[in-house]
């Protein structure tokens, strides 16, 4: 095997014999900001993953090791994210009560599963699967993700008790519970949160005009969740808030992450390997669209099956280091990026310094209110919150806008794995229906011109004894029929009929059924005294034709263009 093609596997091999000082510069500096805003995100959404605090150290420091050997990004960053977390907490909760070891360790059997099924993904090239969600039905599944999680924590800022995975068991579980608010636990979250919400519209200009550059004001407001961690954090200590009911994060280990080893018991692996592939689908689709934006900023190159395979190894490392399933992020790749980073060594640079942290601050987030932690996720997933996709998609296609109506309701109601399967089976059949009845004109020549438009929208010229039809779509079993009885009904409407044409320059593919159909036509023409002609039929096309009996049976000929099928026809036209 050569080094270029075991390089395919091993992406780092080819940017690591580029690298250089530059890029070192770059990638440490990067690295040391992402290590900032990494610390408290890690925390929250092990949080929200139902997972101890240390959890979330754990499952960014071995994912972003393996990824920057196996991903082909430069500024992807790797960890736990929330829409992943929610599914994550949604697939195990089924399964066991939160903090318990039963729990934990279905945590990692949830990210082994994930690992592998994106690792034989990527290794068959199988990456095409993820085209199955559509952007609509994406975007309204994070937008309902959002809500959830978001409602998910209130509980936390409110220092009561609730459970739930939809939107109506969160709030049946909150409602028994609202006599019993901790009114300084209430004060810390409420105050977090409006600090991390001005955070992000106004610490920018305030630094912009203290005399910080733009690049550097952005990046130091977005690493603001820090300093409401430390000062919160110094709160709790200094007041002694524990006493008085504001729940804290406690001890967290001082160590590196552990090795564990997932479990590997049937029952456990049927239980969870539909969470896992919808774990996935979503995490490659947000990861891949994240990599392929910052990417083309600095025209570099996106392997999309390599990125399977480079997040299959992530979430491996991650069920085997006492993690979760983890991503590529879209906030901390952001950062990542306008914080200079080079190459995917800033995530190893950004995984020892979590490991520096995991070893010896820990002791300082002890007195973390776990209210902070809420306040900080509310805040990050409110803004993936996009509520106007419901109106864009009602504008544009209602088709879209069932799907997208469809995803947000199930997924608020019945819950995150519900939601997302639904959005695809509804985006599949309506793509299913649409393909179904494919678009087919009537078309007529533009007078003066060899251009062939659709006589409903355009003054042409038709003639009485051809038919001239444009079939829109690639033709296989759901549309053929439709095809054939379409035909047949124009054909009946025109008495004086001796030719067909069928223009196929929007007919990418044919298939057996569609050719039984195209044969079923061809014979009914005969039959009735009319001859059958198709043109602009596409190289692929003409090739599979080419190998059955239709041509030699076709009752007419094959046109290079419908002008010269148009042409050839006049001239033949029956005597008045």
């Amino acid at each position: 095997m050569t080094l270029r093609s075991f390089a395919r596997y091993l992406p780092i091999l080819d940017w690591g014999r580029q690298y250089d000082r530059t890029a070192f510069t770059g990638d440490i500096v990067a690295a040391l900001i992402v290590t900032i805003m990494l610390i408290p995100q890690s925390l929250a959404y092990a949080l929200l993953a139902g997972l101890p605090p240390e959890a979330g150290i754990y499952a960014s420091i071995a994912p972003i090791l393996l990824y920057a050997v196996f991903g082909t990004s430069r500024a992807l960053a790797v960890g736990p994210v929330a829409v992943v977390s929610l599914m994550t907490a949604a697939a195990v909760g089924n399964i066991a009560a939160t903090g318990t070891a039963g729990y934990a360790a279905a945590a990692l059997t949830l990210a082994l599963l994930s690992g592998l099924i994106l690792l034989t993904l990527g290794l068959f090239r199988l990456g095409f699967i993820a085209n199955f969600l559509s952007h609509p039905v994406i975007a309204g599944f994070i937008t309902a993700s959002g809500l959830l999680i978001a409602a998910s924590q209130l509980r936390h800022l409110l220092g009561i008790q609730g459970e739930g995975n939809t939107l109506i068991e969160i709030a049946t579980g909150l409602w028994p519970h609202l006599s019993e608010v901790n009114p300084v636990t209430l004060a810390l979250g409420v105050s977090a949160t409006a600090f991390l919400f001005w955070v992000r519209k106004g610490l920018k200009p305030l630094l912009r005009r203290a005399g910080l550059g733009p690049r550097m004001a952005d990046l130091v407001a977005k690493t603001g969740p820090v300093l409401a961690i430390v000062v919160t954090t110094l709160l709790t200590w200094g007041l002694d808030l524990g006493a008085q009911g504001v729940a804290i994060v406690g001890e967290v280990p001082q160590s590196l992450p552990p090795l564990t080893l997932p479990s590997l018991r049937p029952e456990l692996i049927r239980q969870l390997f539909v969470p896992a592939l919808l774990i996935s689908v979503i995490g490659f689709v947000e990861s891949i669209s994240v990599a392929q934006t910052l990417a083309a900023k600095k025209r570099q190159r996106i392997n999309p099956d390599q990125e399977l395979i480079g997040l299959g190894a992530a979430n491996i490392g991650a069920a085997f280091t006492g993690g979760f399933p983890v991503t590529g992020g879209f906030s901390r790749s952001v950062v990542n990026y306008d914080a200079g980073a080079e190459t995917p060594a800033a995530g190893a640079y950004t995984a020892a310094g979590l490991a520096l942290a995991a070893l010896f601050l820990t002791p300082l987030i002890h007195y973390l209110p776990k209210a902070t932690l809420a306040a900080t996720i509310i805040v990050a997933v409110l803004s993936l919150v996009d509520v106007s996709i419901l109106r864009r998609a009602w504008g544009f296609s209602r088709a879209d806008f069932a799907a997208v109506a469809v995803t947000i309701l199930l997924t608020l109601t019945l819950g995150v794995e519900v939601g997302v399967t639904a959005g695809v089976a509804t985006s599949v059949l309506v793509h299913l229906y649409k393909t179904s009845r494919p678009h087919i004109a009537v078309v007529g020549r533009v007078p003066g011109t060899e251009h062939f438009r659709n006589v409903r929208r355009h003054d042409v010229e038709t003639q009485s004894h051809v038919l001239s039809l444009r079939v829109d779509e690639s033709l296989y079993f759901p549309n053929a029929r439709f095809l054939e009885d379409e035909l047949m009904r124009y054909a009946a409407d025109k008495p004086e009929l001796s030719d067909v044409v069928l223009m196929f320059p929007a007919v990418n593919d044919i298939d057996l059924s569609a050719l039984e159909s195209l044969e079923a036509i061809n014979t009914r023409l005969r039959d009735a005294g009319v001859r059958l002609h198709l043109s602009e039929v596409k190289g692929p096309v003409m090739d599979r034709l080419k190998r059955c009996h239709f041509l030699q049976e076709l009752t007419g000929e094959v046109f290079l263009s419908q002008h010269a099928a148009i042409c050839a026809l006049e001239r033949r036209a029956p005597a008045a």
